[in-house]
């Protein structure tokens, strides 16, 4: 059995990964860090291993996943965070949390995984970064570069691990029906519904449908790629 690490898992895009790969049969280890109601309620649901990590500090993300005793096979990076503010608002502190969430845990936990991956020659890392990170977003500037950065990790990444097996690729949602776009007004969501061809926001599922596709041997050939699952509203 395959062992899957999910971060993010105690809410939305993560939760949602964690349920649909270990309804897949693969062991999920869901990592959170203080939602301790989201993460029981989806031990409660699944079957599955849940590890207390914050993601920004190195130190603990090593220790934690030297904590699994298989190692892990698929590493789905999940864990994020949205904030809304002109730049000219946007502290230091606030800019070096965003990178240290969306960007150093990919940095860190990819690096924890890889060593098990490349001893097995087989392996898969999804990073979850957002289509705002494609064509920007207006008061959400290190949110757009955050996110960036994540697609410029995933296709340097790619060609570095190929050799061994692993595939490293990102998905780029659109707007999806999360706690992360509650900043969003009814009017907001109901003009980005009018702007999308598919006519609706998505939702965490459609994100893990895709997650699971990726983590399968039937995605073998796809590296280095963007995923974008927005409804066509980012093309």
């Amino acid at each position: 059995m395959k062992t899957a690490l999910v971060t993010g898992a105690s809410r939305g895009i993560g939760m949602e990964c964690a349920k649909a790969l270990a309804y897949e049969g693969y062991k999920v280890y869901a990592l959170w860090h203080s939602s301790r109601e989201g993460i029981e309620n989806l031990c409660n649901e699944i079957s599955c291993t849940p590890l207390q990590c914050d993601v920004r500090d190195y130190g603990a993300v090593m220790e934690t996943v030297k904590s699994v005793p298989e190692g892990i096979d698929i590493l789905v990076n999940c864990a994020g965070i949205s904030e809304h503010a002109v730049l000219q608002d946007i502290t230091e502190e606030m800019w070096d949390n965003m990178f240290d969430v969306s960007v150093k845990s990919v940095y860190s936990l990819s690096k924890a995984c890889i060593p098990h991956m490349i001893n097995r020659k087989w392996g898969r890392i999804i990073n979850i970064s957002s289509m705002w990170g494609q064509v920007g977003a207006s008061c959400e500037v290190h949110y757009s570069a955050a996110k960036a950065a994540v697609i410029g990790f995933t296709k340097a990444l790619a060609k570095e691990v190929g050799l061994s097996g692993i595939t490293v690729n990102c998905i780029a949602p659109g707007v999806i029906d999360t706690d992360m776009n509650k900043g969003f007004s009814h009017e907001d969501i109901a003009a980005l519904i009018d702007e999308t061809p598919m006519n609706r926001i998505g939702t965490p599922f459609d994100i893990a449908r895709a997650v699971t596709f990726l983590a399968n041997e039937r995605a073998d050939f796809i590296t280095g790629q963007v995923l974008g699952i927005n409804g066509g509203l980012v093309l």
